[in-house]
């Protein structure tokens, strides 16, 4: 590598850094098939056309760089076209030599496939969708990632998310206990008007940190086709006295202005804290304010859905949860099997990989919260990146870093399980954490 020029090596750096601009790849390409390297020109054509199956000048320069005739460019005209050969008599046509296309496509495939290996080991058949997906979803496409950061909205900003439940890779329990809790009633205006039933409600996510549970609200306000406005601490506390009170009714009076809404408050536990606790009045008075604005007045409320999340539902003031404001609670367990094979498709997918075998490194990562998938992505990067600055040679992410990053990785969600299983066990009153416990006993942790 030491006898290649200083363009080479800068052009591989660039390319290592930015793996899918492929006009920059075809361009190292061409400059190793100039110095004669025609074996690396092949395996930077093959990747681009791993990004760009379609693009031509990738076909081409890898044409040139095996050494196979060029294909004709030019408009075809009635010369160009053979005469039709007829069968033998009693046996078929002779086939062709070459596709119509003018280059045999498959053969070159097999005579490059050890140069790159595939990105996927499918070592399992492919798992069937168990339900619709949205209109414009694409199969398996994971938005963003499943630790959750849904972007900074601020209190007076709503926004209409494309998401939906179908979006979520995985977490199957999480869907049907919404839509049987939450979405089903929405849904149904007829069933709804007949049971009496107030287009209002309230829903408390809760469970270990970087699981979803902002995405999973994101979906929820797409499904109801509602706007979204998030709301954390920062949106509302202010140091003037009265401000903060005045900042929870603003953003009320916005989602009902924009009805219908979904109005997110984000860490629940540092806007809804318990009073006892609280040091401080004005801390007080905004939760105050908090209870007041989720009851509403004349049913000024019709049309505004309440999502709540923490990771401490234990440290929620106990009124923010009674019949009527946030009633419902729903558990966000670390990502399932499918959700964790989701999750890591997407943090893999603009990463230069090869033969990494999802169905071994979703076993080996149990527990894992999504922002622990995205670290455990990160840490191979990061592992193969040195390795090729070391020696001077780029190479492909493989199973071996893969499961390295996974093995050194401790699941952030035992620290909160720890805790949760005292609080469960010797605090469950009227069964606010029965499903906690149910989890727990499911996974010998009692």
């Amino acid at each position: 590598m030491s006898s290649e020029s200083p363009l080479i090596m800068s052009l591989r750096t660039a390319v290592d850094a930015a793996p899918a601009d492929v006009p920059l790849r075809l361009h190292l390409a061409e400059l190793l098939l100039g110095e004669g390297q025609a074996e690396a020109a092949v395996a930077q054509a093959a990747v681009a056309l791993q990004h760009l199956p379609g693009d031509e000048a990738a076909r081409a320069l890898m044409m040139r760089a095996m050494g196979l005739p060029q294909q004709a460019t030019g408009p075809a005209t009635a010369t160009d076209t053979p005469a039709p050969t007829a069968p033998a008599e009693g046996g078929a046509a002779p086939e062709s030599p070459t596709p119509a296309g003018g280059f045999d496509w498959r053969s070159a495939e097999d005579e490059i496939k050890d140069v790159v290996p595939p990105r996927f080991v499918r070592s399992t058949p492919p798992r069937q969708p168990t339900e619709e997906p949205s209109p414009g979803a694409t199969p398996e496409a994971l938005t963003v990632d499943g630790g959750g950061d849904a972007g900074d909205a601020t209190a007076w900003e709503t926004e209409a998310p494309a998401l939906r439940l179908a979006d979520v890779g995985g977490m199957h329990e999480v869907k049907e206990r919404l839509e049987a809790a939450f979405l089903a009633p929405m849904r149904n205006p007829e069933l709804r008007k007949l049971f009496g039933k107030s287009l209002r409600g309230g829903l408390l996510l809760y469970g270990p940190p970087g699981c979803g549970k902002t995405f999973i609200a994101r979906a929820v306000a797409g499904e109801l086709g509602a706007r979204f406005l998030s709301v954390s601490v920062n949106d509302v506390l202010d140091m003037w006295i009265g401000n903060s009170e005045r900042n929870m009714h603003e953003v009320f009076e916005t989602a009902r202005r924009m009805a219908p809404c979904v109005v997110f408050l984000d860490e629940l536990d540092a806007l809804g804290a318990k009073r006892s606790r609280t040091a401080t009045s004005g801390m007080r008075n905004t939760v105050n304010q908090l209870l007041t604005e989720l009851d509403g007045v004349d049913g000024a409320n019709e049309g505004v859905f309440v999502l709540a999340a923490t990771n401490v539902p234990w440290d929620v003031d106990i009124a923010l949860r009674r019949p009527g404001r946030l009633d419902r609670t729903l558990l966000v367990l670390p990502p399932d099997a499918a959700a964790r094979e989701a999750i890591l498709r997407y943090h893999l997918r603009e990463r230069p990989i090869e033969s990494v075998d999802l169905s071994k490194l979703v076993k080996a990562t149990e527990d894992f919260s999504g922002a622990d998938l995205a670290h455990v992505c990160e840490s191979a990067s990061e592992t193969a990146l040195l390795d090729s600055a070391r020696t001077g040679t780029v190479r492909m992410i493989n199973m071996k870093d893969l499961l390295s990053a996974a093995k050194a990785v401790r699941p952030s969600t035992e620290p909160w399980f720890a805790t949760a299983r005292n609080v469960a066990m010797f605090a469950n009153d009227g069964g606010s954490y029965d499903d906690l416990l149910a989890y727990l006993k499911k996974k010998r942790r009692l």
